[in-house]
């Protein structure tokens, strides 16, 4: 957003002339309005929801920053903010927007919804896991019977449709609720005579359940190309529908949480929260790395001699612990990738180690023929460290390779998110693993 923009509507707010701010308003989107809210002070984005209707309050709420969008709930009523939002919101959005509540206010906000099944239905679904197709899903859809017949699912399409803003597909259940298919739109236009809707719903149809992890969904979504996905319980019943939308917003918040946590962040954070609370999202690793500096610190002291012997082997120790360290997060990288989007399994580990493995081979090869020919130039045929550096980058290679492919294999086995294995897990890891071999080829050639 422009800062001659920002600055015009903070002038146009200062003059509290709201008759120009809303006929700006008017004319925006709602998520360039929530970008403009998240830009001013809570007071000044009040002043903004003053002048916007209630539908599209409620849009650029769920648009707005999540610390942002906690700061404003917290300065407004109970009442304000279940007649002026929630009520206007898709259950999903309104469930997001209640969890940022302390848990008095969401009682407090309940009691003020007017519609008793919408509240009950975020109440329902306030029970799942947060991480789970449950925690994700709308109840918001359109849903026929299949012995309706084509007249009367019609109707009962055109009658749901009133309170929807958007129709992915219209879902077929029996009478006891359980998904049958889905109804396809083009057979009420080819096959208008048809007696019932069983006769025409499509039955090949891919579902989840309400306890799947949301990862799985968004892999689902992902390979089949779906628009959206219906949720059903342990025995087939109907519950809701997650959306693509929904999945775009939490495919952006893994990828951002897998950067921050292979950047060294033991726990999510944002821009916006507390020093207090970044400075300890990354004390953890910091710690562990002065550990692993200190390790390798110790171990460099045992061959005080060698290297006063051979200064130039101090030259090598940045170029031995950077390659370590590229080449683990390279191998990490790439698998962690596999495991998130599901291309790497339990069938396919074994080919995926193979693969790494061959091309640890040539890079090893290459690199330490390259650090070679260097050395003969630069210290000659006769000096043991033009042997020992690329006799160790040969080794480091391959190993660096197998440590980051193993690692992040082995903590998604034991249920720890590999994500952390790309970042300081395994550049410390190496970093010693780098030293070490090092120290032993420096022994066996010199003495």
């Amino acid at each position: 957003m422009e800062k001659e923009f920002l600055d015009n509507i903070i002038e146009i707010i200062e003059n509290q002339d709201a008759v120009k701010l809303k006929i700006i308003l008017d004319d925006m989107h709602p998520a360039d309005i929530a970008e403009l809210c998240d830009m001013l002070n809570v007071d000044d984005a009040r002043l903004i929801y003053h002048q916007l209707d209630n539908e599209t309050a409620a849009d650029v709420l769920v648009e707005m920053d999540e610390d942002n969008r906690k700061r404003l709930l917290d300065e407004l009523p109970s009442e304000v903010i279940a007649k002026k939002f929630i009520d206007n919101m898709e259950t999903d959005d309104a469930v997001d927007i209640i969890q940022d509540l302390d848990e008095e206010k969401q009682e407090e906000v309940l009691a003020h919804i007017d519609d008793i099944e919408q509240a009950s239905d975020i109440v329902d679904l306030m029970q799942y896991d947060e991480d789970s197709a449950g925690g994700l899903m709308a109840t918001e859809m359109v849903v026929v019977n299949e012995n309706m017949s084509m007249p009367e699912c019609l109707q009962e399409m055109r009658k749901q449709a009133e309170d929807l803003d958007d129709i992915y597909n219209v879902y077929v259940v029996d009478d006891d609720g359980r998904l049958k298919g889905v109804f396809p739109l083009k057979k009420m236009i080819t096959n208008p005579s048809v007696s019932k809707v069983k006769y025409v719903m499509d039955e090949d149809l891919i579902s989840t359940r309400v306890e799947t992890p949301i990862d799985e969904v968004v892999q689902l979504i992902e390979k089949y190309n779906l628009v959206s996905v219906p949720v059903i319980d342990s025995i087939g019943r109907l519950q809701g529908q997650i959306t693509v939308d929904d999945v775009i917003d939490e495919l952006r918040e893994q990828q951002e949480h897998d950067y921050q946590m292979a950047s060294g962040l033991t726990g999510y954070v944002e821009p916006a929260d507390s020093v207090f609370r970044q400075m300890w999202s990354r004390v953890p690793w910091l710690l562990i790395g002065i550990f692993g500096g200190i390790l390798n610190s110790k171990l460099l002291e045992h061959f005080e001699s060698s290297f006063a012997a051979f200064t130039s082997l101090l030259f090598f120790i940045p170029l031995i612990g950077g390659t370590g360290g590229n080449v683990g997060t390279q191998s990490s990288a790439l698998v962690v990738q596999g495991l998130a989007n599901g291309s790497l399994n339990t069938s396919n580990i074994l080919r995926q180690v193979f693969k790494e493995s061959a091309v640890a081979l040539m890079n090893a090869i290459a690199l330490s023929l390259l650090v070679f020919v260097y050395n003969v130039f630069a210290f000659g045929l006769a000096d043991p460290v033009t042997y020992a550096v690329p006799i160790t980058m040969f080794i480091l290679v391959i190993v660096a390779t197998l440590w980051g492919t193993l690692l992040p294999l082995l903590f998604e086995k034991i249920n720890i998110d590999p994500a952390i294995a790309t970042g300081p897990f395994v550049q410390i890891g190496n970093d010693l693993l780098g030293m070490n071999i090092y120290m032993v080829v420096i022994t066996m050639l010199i003495y």
